[in-house]
């Protein structure tokens, strides 16, 4: 299943759309776009990216934003046979893991800079994307990235990880 959603993101003067698409099983961005408008445009851009380098989802989940309803939108999805699910208006927790990717990404990453420029914004949304995928551990994935889950990639330990055996690996992680 994968899901996607757009969020504002704010800069020093304005601020720019950011839509992504994520695996819902492992957290993983697999596509994302910056866009100074919210026209379908961008996130058709973001979905066939995703296409092309990752196959089709079973199931693709969005709100109810007029970008995902549109027949240019929907249909690429109809045409690969994927099942497309919305949430109820209104209803955030329907589509909680995107959600709680546009937190982290804004408290660690978009409110601790004032980018100046879209450039600016994209190379910093991309490396801090690039960490999120690659380096950051994550609990619900055993301690394991969302590019280890993604590829199926062991944990040291097996399956689980204790409290004491994911600090250590987080330690690791950072001072890699």
């Amino acid at each position: 299943v994968w899901c996607s959603d757009i969020t504002y993101i704010p800069m020093k003067r304005g601020f720019l759309y950011l839509v992504a698409i994520m695996d819902w099983f492992t957290r993983k961005v697999l596509s994302w776009r910056l866009s100074n408008t919210m026209d379908v445009e961008f996130c058709i851009e973001a979905l066939q990216d995703a296409l092309m380098r990752y196959g089709a989802p079973d199931i693709f989940n969005t709100d109810q934003g007029s970008q995902f309803t549109t027949p240019r939108f929907s249909g690429i999805l109809e045409e690969r046979q994927i099942r497309i699910s919305m949430d109820g208006r209104g209803r955030w927790l329907d589509n909680v893991f995107i959600e709680r990717l546009w937190r982290s990404l804004k408290y660690e990453c978009v409110y601790l800079h004032a980018f100046e420029t879209g450039s600016e914004l994209r190379a910093g949304l991309g490396r801090w994307i690039a960490h999120y995928n690659e380096r950051r551990p994550h609990t619900a994935l055993a301690g394991r990235t969302p590019d280890e889950a993604y590829y199926d990639v062991p944990t040291p330990s097996g399956p689980g990880l204790t409290p004491d055996q994911m600090a250590n690996s987080n330690a690791v992680r950072r001072a890699a």
